[in-house]
């Protein structure tokens, strides 16, 4: 009888509720709504469903992460650089450049909202955070989370990846949410009205040289982006050559879906409460929400003012898609345009900034490692 006695109290004593803190179960509500969000409202549900239920396990079993675990061989991948840049190489494969080859000037819209990150770099500092540390947490600003994770693994800052990483991503898919009041708040009505003229056509040549050409001046001079930037071009190079649509299809689809599901869970894994909940975190959520929406602002006053130089053949809303959220930020300037007119067509206008914004946070990645001594 004794015997049976012991066997059911230690297996009730293993359950996952005699080992539960207060914080654990507040990352699990936290995870509930993360996959209510991207179940319910379809707020990038490719990036929070993994997210949320690597952060729903770890939270239940801490152990998952534990040197022996399962998703601690799959962060590891992040640490290493491993899984931002296949991402990077799934994203070019995925992604027509012809609006930006087309309107060259939205690399200008681009840089314009990388603002957000140096802006947040400064104030990380103001708020005691090291140099490094203020690098990895100021490129939340670019909304992009595959460069968070390269750039704070680069810089040796792997205590704060996981909020860093889950903050990006966060803000990725709450783009939505978040832009547009900022966006309608800095336009007026007839601004958010005009119409663009359509772009020109992009022949087969230009479209190939570009991944090329953007490779060899990139890299050339900040060397350090050659894991991020190279992917991007390369997958863009399938994309673009046509004579490699097996690659093609492979980097975007079955192997890009890999690397999210791995990269996903492991990011959400690293959100246990004893890790997350703390004053931290709490500043760099904050930090995060500061940069992206700063760099949201920054673009649409460029757009503002190239629409005051061209003569209002340029709608200020493209300027928002310069963050790196591709293609949710694009989407996000169709949409607001089109609340003002039905007939307002910006979608690929907005995706120029908006691959511009990708190509920016690589080199805005670039350029911290590089003022910082990382090869």
């Amino acid at each position: 009888m004794d015997y049976i006695k012991d066997t059911l109290s230690n297996l009730i004593h293993q359950t996952a509720f005699f080992n539960l803190t207060v914080g654990n179960f507040i990352m699990i509500a936290v995870a509930c709504i993360f996959l209510y969000l991207a179940i319910k409202k379809e707020y990038e549900p490719l990036l929070l469903v993994p997210i949320s239920f690597g952060m729903l396990l770890v939270n239940m079993y801490p152990d998952i992460m534990s040197d022996t675990g399962l998703l601690h061989y799959f962060y590891l991948l992040d640490e290493w650089s491993i899984l931002p840049s296949l991402i990077f190489l799934g994203v070019g494969a995925m992604t027509d450049f012809g609006p930006l080859i087309a309107n060259p000037k939205s690399f200008l819209l681009g840089a314009a909202a990388q603002f957000g990150i140096y802006g947040a770099y400064f104030l990380a500092i103001f708020m005691g955070f090291g140099g490094k540390a203020a690098a990895a947490i100021s490129i939340i600003g670019g909304a992009d989370g595959p460069t968070s994770i390269f750039l704070a693994g680069k810089l040796g800052q792997t205590d704060l990846m996981g909020p860093i990483a889950v903050a990006a991503y966060s803000y990725m898919a709450l783009v939505p949410i978040i832009q547009p009041p900022i966006m309608k708040l800095l336009t007026t009505e007839k601004e958010r009205k005009i119409k663009m003229e359509q772009l020109r056509p992009v022949s087969k040549l230009e479209r190939i040289l570009f991944p090329i050409v953007v490779t060899i001046v990139v890299v050339m001079i900040l060397p350090t982006t050659a894991p991020l930037v190279g992917m991007l071009m390369l997958g863009n190079l399938f994309r673009e050559s046509g004579v490699v649509k097996q690659l093609t299809e492979t980097a975007s689809n079955a192997l890009m879906y890999i690397v999210v599901i791995i990269l996903g869970t492991s990011v959400g894994a690293t959100t246990s409460a004893e890790s997350f909940l703390n004053i931290s975190t709490i500043k760099i959520v904050i930090l995060g929400l500061v940069a992206f929406a700063v760099g949201t602002a920054a673009g649409v006053i460029f757009g503002k003012i190239m629409c005051a130089v061209t003569g209002g053949k340029i709608n200020p809303l493209i300027g928002s898609a310069g963050v790196s959220a591709v293609p949710m930020a694009a989407r996000v300037s169709q949409q607001v345009g089109s609340e003002a007119d039905p007939t307002n067509f910006l979608l690929m206008h907005a995706m120029g900034p908006n691959v511009a914004g990708v190509i920016g946070t690589a080199v805005a990645a670039g350029t911290f490692m590089a003022i910082f001594g990382i090869v």
